[in-house]
Parts: C-alpha cells; sequence; structure tokens
C-alpha cells in the first residue's frame, strides 16, 4: 500500500513509462492501494482543519488524475493522539470507509483489550452524529508487527528454514509461533479477521528479505490448516469487518492526551516550535487569500502560482513537522521551502492587486501598473514601505484585501518614521488615525531578527505605530493613501504617555469603548474587567509562570522534551519593577506596555470599538544557565465556578468537552496531574458556569488547560536541555545566530480574551476566530502626487454590493483549479447548542 504522496510523487516522476504502466495494472488489480492519499500522514494535534483539507486535496488529486482512484481508508498510524476533526471531516464526510492509528494512551488501550473494544464506530461531531461515524481499528500493541516477525537483513526474528537438511530446520515452530501470535491477537477483537502491519519504521532497506519470509509463512501456515493467512490490504479488512454483520461500540469525543506510560504524556508538542507553528499558521491565512486572488486575475500556466505555497504547506502538516518534533536541521528545512513559497504566492498577490486596482485607462500604459510590496516580517515592526520619509509629493498606497465574506471593520497599525501624517480612504475622506510610540523592545526584536533571517542590518527609521480605522467589503479590498499633513490640525492624533504612580495602592482603568479594564498601580496586574453592554463586571487577573522541565532520562524520571511534557517544579514570573508600566492612551485604542522581567515583555491592548482584549507577548531568550529547561505559561484567573470542566476545540473546528482528571472511556489514575490535564489548542479555549463565560483565543498551535476552576492556562514557549528518548535524538534549544553568536530564540504572539454572559460567547470565539486566521493582506505601493483614487480602481469586491455573508459562514476556497473549473468550498462555523441565527445563503449573489 502507499501512503504518503509528497514521497511517492517524488519516486514517480523519476520512473519510466514502462514501469508507470506496470504500477497503474498493480492498481487496477488492487494488488497496491492508496490509503490516506494526502500528501503526508499529518499531524491531527497542532494543524487548522483547513491545511488538513488542503494538504489532504492535494493528494486525492494527483491520485484520481494519474490513476482514476479514490482512497478508501483512513490509516494515521503515527500521530500522537487522534482528533474527532480526524474522525469525521477527514474520515467520513471524506467518503472513507474506515480509518486505522495506533497510539492511544496506554491506560485506554488496557481496558480496550480487555473489553474488546480496540475496534468502534467512531463518532466524531456531535452536530453532524450519525453522518459522522466511521468504522475505526486501533493496533493492539503498536504499528509493528507482532514480536518475532520482522525479518530486515540480519533481524533479530528468526526466519523460516526449509531445508530439511539443515540442523536449524524449523517450519513447525515457526508455524507455531504464528499461530500462537494470531490467536492473541484475535481473542482481544471481534469477528474472526485481524490484520497484521508487516513492517515499522527505518525498515524495507531490502525488500526482498521480507516477501520471501512472509511468502514462506503464507504458504505453510496454510498448509497448518489452523489460520488462513494472506496478502491483504486495509480496504479488503474492512470489507471482512462489514460483512460480519457485527454490533460494535460507539466511540465520541477524540483520543487526546496520549501517554505510553505513566510519566510521559506526550502534551509538550502541542506548543514546540511556537515560531515554526506561528509561521505555519500565517502562511495558511495567506495562501487562502493568494488563491482568491490568483483567481479573480486568473491562473498562469507560466508564471508564477501558489502551487509552490500550497505544495510546502501540505507537507508542512507532517505529524514531525508543524508538530515541532523534528531536528533543528529539518525544521530548518521545512521554513525554507515555506519561505520560497510565500515568495512565489507574493508575486501572484502583486500582479492580481495590480490587475484588480488598475484603471480600463491606466491597463494599457505597462509604466502605469502599480508595484506593490509587502511586509512578511510586519509583526515584528518591520517594514521598510512604511517606514519611508513621505513628502508633499510622495504618499503612501495601502491595499487592504479582506479575505472572508462578510465586511470586515478592523484596525490597521504599519510603522512610520513621521508623526505629521494623514490617512484618506477610498474616497478621499480623512480617516480617523492615531500614533503610537514604538516600544523599545519592538525595535531591538526588528534589528536582530531582521539581520538574523533576512542577513542585512535594518536600517530602521521607524519610531510609531500608525494605527487607523479601515472598512473592508467581503472577498475585496479597500484603498488608503498615507500622505504628509497639510496642517497640523488634520494630522494623526499622538498617543498620550504615562506612568501610574507606585506606592499608594491605587489603580488605574484603560479602554475608551464598552471594555474597560483595572489595573493595580503597585502590581502592575490587571484586577477586574468591565462590559458596559452586557453588563459583564468580574474580577480577573492576568500572569505568567514556568515550569522547569524533569532533567531525568530513565522510566522514572522521564524528560520533557519535544513530544513529552513533564513537569517539574512550578514558579511564578513576577514583574521584576525595574521598568515601571507604560500607559498609552487614544482615540482608537489604549495600550499598557509591561517589561514583566529581562525575558518577558507585554502589550495589552483595547479598541474602542472592539470587546475583547488583545495581549502581545514576546518571550525570549528563555535563561538556562542555571542548568534547567523551562516551560513559559500563561494565566487568566476568574473567579467563575466551572467545577473541574472546560472546553477546547478539534483543530479549529468543533468545541470538546474536558474535565479535569477524567476520561469518559476509563477510570484515569492520575500520575501527572498537569501534562495529563494539557490539550491541543488551535483555536480556543473557554470555561462557564451558570452565568458567565472566559473564552481566549489564540494566533497558533498551543497546548492548554483549566488546572483549577476559574482559570484558564496556555503553554506559549519551550526551551530544554534533555532529550525526552522518543525518537528526535536531539534536545528542544532552538537559537537564532547573527555573526555565528547565537542566543534563545525569541517568540512573539497573541492571544485574545473575552468574558461575556454564557451562550453569547460563542459568536465572537467563531466570527472574530475566522478573523485571526485570516488577517487582512496588506499591500503597499508608492504614489508620486496625488493622483492614485483617481486614476485606480480604489475598491472591488468579488460579492454584489447589496450582500455580504453571514458571519456564520466562511469561504475556506476559492480557488481555479489547472483544469480551469472552480473550486468553491463553504464552511459553517456553529455547532448545535451554539448561539445562532439561522441565514440562507443565496448562490445568485455570488459574481
Amino acid at each position: 500500500m502507499l501512503l504518503c504522496q509528497a514521497f511517492f510523487q517524488r519516486w514517480w516522476r523519476q520512473q519510466s513509462d514502462v514501469l508507470k504502466a506496470k504500477v497503474k495494472e498493480l492498481v487496477d488489480y488492487g494488488q497496491l492501494e492508496f490509503i490516506n492519499g494526502g500528501m503526508c500522514m499529518h499531524d491531527e494535534a497542532t494543524p487548522h482543519y483547513i491545511d488538513l483539507i488542503d494538504q489532504t486535496t492535494l493528494g486525492h488529486r494527483f491520485i484520481l488524475d494519474e490513476f482514476g482512484k479514490k482512497p478508501r481508508v483512513g490509516w494515521q498510524i503515527d500521530p500522537f493522539g487522534h482528533s474527532a476533526v480526524q474522525a469525521y471531516l477527514l474520515g467520513a464526510e471524506m467518503g472513507f470507509d474506515s480509518l486505522y492509528f495506533a497510539r492511544i494512551d496506554y491506560q485506554d488501550r488496557a481496558k480496550r483489550r480487555n473489553d474488546k473494544t480496540l475496534e468502534v464506530i467512531w463518532q466524531g461531531s456531535r452536530s453532524l452524529s450519525s453522518s459522522s461515524q466511521i468504522f475505526t481499528g486501533i493496533f493492539p500493541v503498536h504499528y509493528d508487527p507482532p514480536d518475532g516477525f520482522t525479518f530486515e537483513i540480519n533481524d533479530v526474528s528468526d526466519p523460516i528454514q526449509d531445508d530439511d537438511l539443515l540442523f536449524n530446520y524449523n517450519v513447525q515452530q515457526r508455524v507455531d509461533d504464528f499461530v500462537a501470535a494470531a490467536v492473541v491477537q484475535a481473542n482481544l477483537t471481534r469477528t474472526n479477521h485481524i490484520m497484521w502491519a508487516m513492517g515499522t519504521d527505518f525498515r524495507y532497506q531490502y525488500a526482498v528479505s521480507w516477501f520471501r519470509q512472509m511468502d514462506k509463512f503464507i504458504h505453510y501456515v496454510n498448509l497448518d490448516g489452523r489460520v488462513n493467512a494472506l496478502y491483504s490490504t486495509p480496504s479488503v479488512y474492512t470489507d471482512a469487518k462489514y460483512a460480519a454483520k457485527e454490533k460494535w461500540p460507539l466511540k465520541t469525543g477524540d483520543f487526546f492526551p496520549y501517554a505510553d506510560r505513566e510519566n510521559a504524556y506526550w502534551t509538550g508538542y502541542f506548543t514546540s516550535r511556537p515560531g515554526l507553528k506561528g509561521y505555519v499558521r500565517m502562511l495558511s491565512g495567506y495562501y487562502l487569500a493568494a488563491r482568491q486572488l490568483e483567481f479573480f486575475k486568473g491562473r498562469s500556466s507560466s508564471g508564477p502560482g501558489t502551487d509552490v505555497l500550497a505544495d510546502a504547506l501540505a507537507i508542512a502538516q507532517h505529524h514531525d513537522a508543524v508538530s515541532g518534533t523534528e531536528r533543528q536541521h529539518v525544521a530548518a528545512d521545512y521554513a525554507l521551502r515555506l519561505s520560497i513559497g510565500y515568495k512565489e504566492a507574493e508575486k501572484v498577490v502583486e500582479s492580481s492587486l495590480a490587475m484588480l486596482t488598475s484603471s480600463t485607462l491606466n491597463s494599457m500604459h505597462i509604466d502605469s501598473i502599480p508595484k506593490f510590496q509587502q511586509c512578511p516580517l510586519l509583526n515584528i515592526s518591520y517594514c521598510p514601505p512604511s517606514e519611508a520619509n513621505f513628502t508633499s509629493e510622495k504618499s503612501l498606497v495601502i491595499i487592504a484585501y479582506n479575505s472572508l465574506g462578510w465586511k470586515r471593520e478592523d484596525i490597521i497599525r504599519i510603522p512610520v518614521s513621521s508623526e505629521n501624517l494623514v490617512v484618506q480612504d477610498s474616497d478621499g475622506r480623512e480617516v480617523e488615525s492615531q500614533l503610537l510610540p514604538l516600544s523599545n523592545i519592538s525595535s531591538q526584536t526588528a534589528n536582530y531578527y531582521v539581520k538574523a533571517y533576512l542577513g542585512v542590518p535594518a536600517n530602521r527609521s521607524a519610531r510609531y505605530w500608525l494605527a487607523f480605522s479601515a472598512s473592508v467589503p467581503p472577498l475585496g479590498f479597500s484603498t488608503y493613501v498615507i500622505s504628509s499633513a497639510k496642517t497640523t490640525d488634520s494630522r494623526s492624533m499622538i498617543s498620550t504617555v504615562y506612568t501610574p504612580e507606585v506606592g499608594d495602592g491605587g489603580t488605574f482603568e484603560f479602554g475608551q469603548g464598552n471594555l474597560k479594564l483595572l489595573y493595580s498601580s503597585n502590581e502592575g496586574m490587571l484586577r477586574h474587567y468591565t462590559n458596559k453592554r452586557n453588563s459583564v463586571n468580574a474580577d480577573a487577573k492576568q500572569s505568567y509562570g514556568y515550569y522547569t522541565g524533569y532533567n531525568g532520562t530513565d522510566r522514572v524520571f522521564q524528560a520533557s522534551g519535544a513530544y513529552v511534557f513533564r513537569p517539574n517544579v512550578t514558579f511564578s514570573v513576577d514583574p521584576e519593577g525595574q521598568v515601571p508600566l507604560a500607559v498609552i492612551r487614544g482615540s482608537l485604542l489604549d495600550e499598557v506596555h509591561q517589561q514583566i522581567n529581562t525575558w518577558l515583555h507585554q502589550v495589552t491592548r483595547v479598541y474602542k470599538t472592539k470587546e475583547h482584549v488583545e495581549v502581545e507577548f514576546t518571550i525570549g531568550p528563555i535563561p538556562v544557565d542555571d542548568g534547567y529547561g523551562k516551560e513559559i505559561i500563561a494565566q487568566i484567573s476568574t473567579a467563575l465556578n466551572t467545577n473541574k470542566t472546560f472546553y477546547t476545540d478539534s483543530n479549529g473546528r468543533d468545541f470538546i468537552k474536558r474535565i479535569r482528571d477524567y476520561r469518559s472511556d476509563w477510570d484515569l489514575e492520575v500520575h501527572q496531574p498537569i501534562a495529563g490535564n494539557y490539550y491541543p489548542i488551535n483555536l480556543g479555549i473557554y470555561v462557564e458556569d451558570e452565568t458567565r463565560e472566559l473564552s481566549v483565543l489564540v494566533d497558533r498551535s498551543v497546548g492548554g488547560s483549566s488546572l483549577k476552576d476559574g482559570q484558564i492556562e496556555l503553554m506559549l514557549h519551550r526551551r530544554l536541555l534533555n532529550d525526552d528518548s522518543r525518537g528526535v535524538g536531539e534536545v528542544l534549544n532552538e537559537e537564532t545566530c547573527v555573526l555565528q553568536k547565537c542566543k534563545g530564540l525569541t517568540v512573539q504572539g497573541k492571544y485574545y480574551l473575552r468574558i461575556d454572559p454564557r451562550g453569547e460567547g460563542a459568536k465572537w470565539r467563531r466570527t472574530f476566530g475566522q478573523e485571526v486566521y485570516s488577517p487582512l493582506l496588506l499591500a503597499f505601493s508608492e504614489e508620486e502626487g496625488n493622483t492614485w483614487l483617481s486614476s485606480h480602481v480604489t475598491t472591488f469586491s468579488a460579492i454584489d454590493q447589496s450582500y455580504t455573508l453571514p458571519n456564520n459562514i466562511a469561504v475556506i476556497t476559492l480557488q481555479e483549479l489547472q483544469s480551469g473549473a472552480v473550486l468553491l468550498r463553504l464552511a459553517h462555523l456553529y455547532e448545535v447548542l451554539n448561539y445562532v441565527t439561522l441565514y440562507f445563503l443565496y448562490p445568485r449573489y455570488l459574481n
């Protein structure tokens, strides 16, 4: 059987037409079967569901085009736990008949072996109910053959010696061994069919030795007659199970977290390599937008395209890629491929926007076609086109593209050098704007990482963030022009900056709209959350801490590593008070800047027109000179009485109920009360009591939990000094180097929090969560003179101006295929029992 299309396609391209014809013959006869069919065997904890769909589609399309076949079986034998989305979206809804895997919690496996429930009907979605069901088989031990039946050259298993002239003739002994192993497995399952996966990691270096032995075993075992042995495929095995008409037990939920023994919970990789996880997520949203723009322009058969980025994102979903469980040089290779793909897609975006913004008159003149730049390092405040000095004759044009299906109101932030600026919208009207001082940490981070990643000095001139209000139509763009202000009356408002007085036990409040936060001046910590609109008043605290990782090397003293989270001691990170708080106020947003210690900085933002808190963290380099690795956490604490219960998303889709120290499928023996309660988070996590709910959304995959009632905990960064002995063979100690001088990786990211009356948080989680995944795509161009607004198309939408998609419907794919056909995918964002207003979608509104 053939699994990962990325490897198979690489091999396929190198083969002769004669060999390709032989392979196609084997496929047609059912002797060779494609299973799973994606570009890779993807991870199930850390990817977003859109990436899972895309990478699977890419592989399936090749199989259909080349062989005329559709895979029937899911084969996820190696990922470290299994998601509900895998069961229904990447299984039942994809048309698979069955799904097989190996890794589940060691306690769960022991119970299932005893109860003969290793094979189940798995219902992955409560919303889709029976249509989300798939027959699922779990291997009784691992994905290896039974002990004694591996046949690599010089392997440990005894081969069949069937020459009776030799002293080591052993046919009957080996047949008895085979029958005994088969009977053991048969006693763990229902029906009289069992499956052996003949192979494992790093095997089949010399396939002849395997097939010679399997041929002999099949021959002699069938002569014996107690067991019928045959070469088979997962589809044939599935058909036999279906034909048995057995009633199978029902499984709901998912298979997280995974532990392979009592002190080894594989929950660290939910956060491992947070920089790579953030890069994958950022490019996933960018790819979604780039495909749309490529469709509007028309797919090119010879010029730049989005396919290179598609391939790079596809293989980045591998269970040892975005998971963060690869070696450093492999992670660098994934990042390089993603970067190459981005550069190619960037050209598509630029040419598409140039075409869409050019008027019919201007498009006839090649010199008038605009040239656009983009700023992939805008997250660290580096954007050369926006940092240029604007004069009365030169302005900055910003095209803001919205890949969502609904109109978007947002705040755009760009680094600028001048304070004498004015912002105009697509109609030439002045837009409210605000200047915020660029912090020292922003400048230092940009200077260092521009040198590290681009190999050139930053040559920065930026002094401020310029923030302004933007309104962008669905599947379309708006234009904004930044220019020098003619008078001081019209220029952007400069924010006020002040430092709260310490020592009197006072507090200060910030937030210009419905949402207001109350801080303690002495401690510099959040104390209270108030929303005037929905009358939410709640005590709330936000803080940081870290776990030191175990430094052990054996079963009892299991180390924390790339896969495993094994905390030793918990420490809080208290503000050191060396750098006072800075409170920044303005007409659009307020910020609180905190340097909590030398390696942890935070900016808390409240926007006037939004009702959530945005927290931007900068963590690193994590100090390890004391000999201990550290795993950095953020905690949001409230007084909600949550009864040990919390909810985490499955690959950005369904939210699944979690109960601390509890598993619905077996009586949990608690050995690791922290690591054993961690779950993967791709979209968000929330807790609720009888009256309120606290939600936190993330910008990339992280691990998280609710270890205390009313509290949410996220792990944001990890730096460790021991390998966890699970296959990487390398410590998770990421570094960044400039001029051969290396230091620990610094990670910058965001999370978002909000408190709502119970039942009202779902709409925000779904709608704003989609906006986090698909941020506005910004492209920059310079304008000589003041003619852009009159000489270019300044606003565009692919949807009729009288309509917008409802915010429970997301456009997750709009793409022109190589065949010229158009692929449109829409996703319903709400689940059953969510607060929802029902909308009907009429296709006539799509242009």
